[in-house]
């Protein structure tokens, strides 16, 4: 694990007294920074937020497993998950609640001083709020937080937990990111970066509670490529056996039969796939590629069994995978076309890297 990094200090600028310029961050002054005192300041900000999230297992204890167990409550109550935070945390408030929701859980962001302002009539008994401020006492969540506990609804507090906070007396849950290093710049980093990296612990260990599953993810996201990605393999495949765009060969028929056979009257896919004629199982895959080289090398070889020249056992997709298996598989094994077969190894169909690409799954 990475180690608390010291204060930032700066050295003086070139053209000063020493001569030297040292390593510059935002409103330290003097001149611009060589490219190596900016790769330096790089390094340290990332180390920072780096250890600031890798100490959130140190922070990880009973009251991380309650604030799971009452987001659980809440969702199973029909309730909703309110999320407030000011400037910095509110943004990352917001990012949590949108996570939230992804997973099946209703959540959206309050502004703290909307919600004093009429918003806290958005607050139902059943719900909860996440209130978010690394020093515990950012006095509009504090606020909100001490009429929220009046109303007996839950708080759970996201704070730094290293020292004593309004908001840590306001809560029902306290949630500690633990002391981020946060003197590299002005504007809170480090600190932010746990608070999300905890928001997104919390929310999947909800939603796996919950039993939330992949397909419940994709209904949810239809139109962006995470649910397209979590979509069946079937819902891309244009070259089809059912309705003969995709017309399988026997093996043991010679390469010019066989290409004759698997002719189809629409646009012809760029692969023949050969079957076990007793059985009707794949046993491999003739592509474009294949022809071309057999060509090239040995016209001759039109006539001899094309199982002699087919891939075989080349690698497929049952027809219960999702889209994401076939993206892994172009990206792995650079395959362009994919074999969809049933359990039992009959073909289903034929995927073409290009409805991927057409999707936008896969770069071209």
């Amino acid at each position: 694990m990475t180690h608390p990094l010291p204060p930032r200090t700066l050295t003086p600028a070139a053209g000063t007294d020493s001569g030297q310029q040292g390593d510059h961050a935002p409103g330290g002054g003097g001149g611009a920074p060589s490219r190596e005192q900016e790769r330096r300041l790089a390094e340290r900000i990332i180390n920072a937020e780096s250890h600031a999230v890798g100490q959130l297992v140190d922070h990880l204890g009973d009251s991380f497993h309650e604030a799971v167990d009452r987001i659980v409550t809440c969702a199973a109550a029909g309730g909703i998950v309110l999320v407030s935070g000011l400037g910095k945390s509110g943004l990352i408030g917001a990012k949590i609640s949108a996570t939230l929701t992804s997973l099946g859980i209703p959540s959206h962001f309050v502004h703290p001083t909307e919600a004093a302002h009429g918003d806290l009539g958005s607050f139902r008994k059943q719900d909860i709020c996440i209130a978010i401020s690394y020093s515990g006492e950012t006095e509009e969540l504090v606020a909100l937080a001490a009429q929220l506990r009046q109303d007996d609804i839950c708080v759970i507090a996201m704070t730094s937990g290293i020292r004593d906070s309004g908001l840590r007396h306001g809560s029902s849950v306290l949630l500690a990111v633990g002391e981020c290093e946060d003197e590299l710049s002005p504007a809170p980093m480090a600190s932010t970066t746990a608070q999300l990296a905890l928001g997104d612990a919390l929310a999947l260990c909800a939603s796996t509670r919950l039993r939330f599953s992949d397909e419940d993810f994709a209904r949810r996201h239809p139109g962006g490529s995470l649910g397209a990605m979590l979509r069946p393999v079937t819902d891309a495949l244009r070259f089809r056996v059912k309705d003969r765009t995709l017309i399988p060969v026997a093996d043991d028929l010679s390469v010019s039969v066989a290409l004759a056979n698997s002719e189809t009257s629409g646009r012809r896919p760029g692969a023949v796939v050969l079957i076990d004629r007793a059985s009707f199982r794949m046993t491999g895959l003739f592509t474009d590629g294949d022809l071309r080289r057999l060509v090239l090398k040995n016209p001759g070889s039109l006539g001899e069994p094309i199982s002699a020249h087919m891939t075989r056992s080349p690698g497929s997709l049952f027809e219960d995978q999702l889209l994401r298996d076939a993206v892994r598989m172009v990206r792995e094994f650079r395959r362009d076309e994919i074999p969809v077969v049933d359990r039992d190894g009959k073909p289903v169909g034929l995927l073409d890297v290009q409805d991927l690409i057409t999707m936008k799954l896969v770069r071209d």
